[in-house]
């Protein structure tokens, strides 16, 4: 039997939706996009696949929901042309260098000029008049000595947030604030947050890279961003923070949303990645799709893994390009794949419960 390069699960009631009536690709309202950094390589082609093969067949509005590298790939979906700026932030993420010992100063430099050039001269007002899609940015406004770039200090904050979450989620909101920036023409199913404090922004030319810029915006990585445009003073940070996986309603009403992942399982917030007993909210993903490489492809990439952060400290930057390249090259099999099950209408065998 030929191995299998993807898994789809999803939440109770898009399982028995599709299941009793198949898969309407117009029915999809939302598209979300997890926080990641280097892992979202691994998505790069199936991006493709579904800019190509689904989007054409979509009805609007459809939500991007997206919290650090989700927000980025999603600024590329918003663009006039999607694939092309998929293609470029590939090349911009792959092709980037450093100093020997890069500081935060110099890695924050640096996510600028690469989402300048992602986004070109005219991608943020193609962004924001997108006829098709309405996206939207979840970035955290950090509380008392987080917002602080004090190292030390800062490096303080996170231990004790960590600590609290590890007892409970909600401790969080201790820390950091929700801060969602949104596209003003449609109101999207996760408008009114709750279980956080909230702030609400709407995006304008004046903000939108700056909120893509906070949203990843790792701390003791890279500066937070100080008193965004329109939004309330202070300092924006990732918004994986909290919502990490999104644990989020990702749904209105009937509507799907399609969820692309590197993983078959969501983490709700940053700190929560070992904490295996924590789970999103079972209301937040019943009409979910969850599709992620399975673990018998990711044991056939470089180094038997996805990329992520820790390679650029493991790896020489040529090694590092080389094997990301190579990932990016492998992942075309999962393009193919997608593509295969969509068109030949087997997404309803594919199917298994996300938990």
């Amino acid at each position: 039997m030929k191995s299998q390069c993807l898994t789809f699960r999803a939440g109770e009631g898009a399982l028995r939706s599709i299941r009793s009536d198949g898969f309407d690709i117009s029915s999809i309202g939302t598209i979300a996009g997890a926080s990641g950094g280097a892992k979202w390589l691994v998505l790069s082609q199936l991006d493709r696949a579904i800019l190509t093969n689904l989007v054409p067949s979509m009805s609007g509005p459809v939500h991007l929901i997206g919290s650090s590298i989700g927000s980025w790939r999603f600024a590329c979906y918003a663009q006039n042309d999607p694939v092309a700026a998929i293609e470029r932030f590939e090349r911009a993420y792959l092709e980037q260098t450093y100093s020997e010992r890069p500081d935060i100063h110099e890695i924050t430099a640096k996510s600028r000029d690469i989402l300048a050039y992602v986004l070109g001269d005219s991608g943020v007002d193609e962004i924001l008049s997108n006829a098709l899609f309405r996206m939207h940015v979840m970035a955290v406004r950090s509380r008392h000595v987080t917002a602080l770039e004090h190292r030390l200090l800062l490096a303080a904050g996170l231990i004790t947030a960590a600590t609290l979450n590890a007892i409970s989620r909600k401790t969080l909101g201790l820390f950091f604030e929700r801060a969602l920036f949104f596209d003003p023409r449609d109101v999207p199913p996760f408008f009114d947050l709750t279980g956080f404090p909230l702030q609400r922004t709407a995006l304008s030319k004046q903000n939108l890279s700056d909120a893509v810029i906070a949203s990843g915006s790792i701390p003791l990585v890279l500066s937070g961003v100080r008193d965004i445009h329109g939004a309330r003073p202070g300092t924006y940070r990732d918004g994986g923070v909290i919502d990490y996986h999104l644990d989020l309603p990702h749904s209105a009403r009937e509507s799907l949303t399609l969820f692309p992942h590197f993983y078959d399982r969501i983490v709700p917030g940053w700190f929560d990645k070992k904490l295996k007993w924590r789970k999103p909210h079972p209301g937040n993903v019943d009409r979910t799709i969850l599709i992620s490489p399975s673990a018998e492809f990711v044991a056939k990439l470089p180094n038997a893994k996805i990329p992520d952060r820790g390679d650029f400290v493991k790896f020489s930057p040529q090694e590092r390009e080389a094997a990301w390249r190579a990932c990016v090259a492998a992942c075309s099999e999962l393009a193919d794949e997608f593509n295969e099950v969509i068109a030949r209408d087997q997404l309803a065998a594919r199917l298994q419960p996300l938990w």
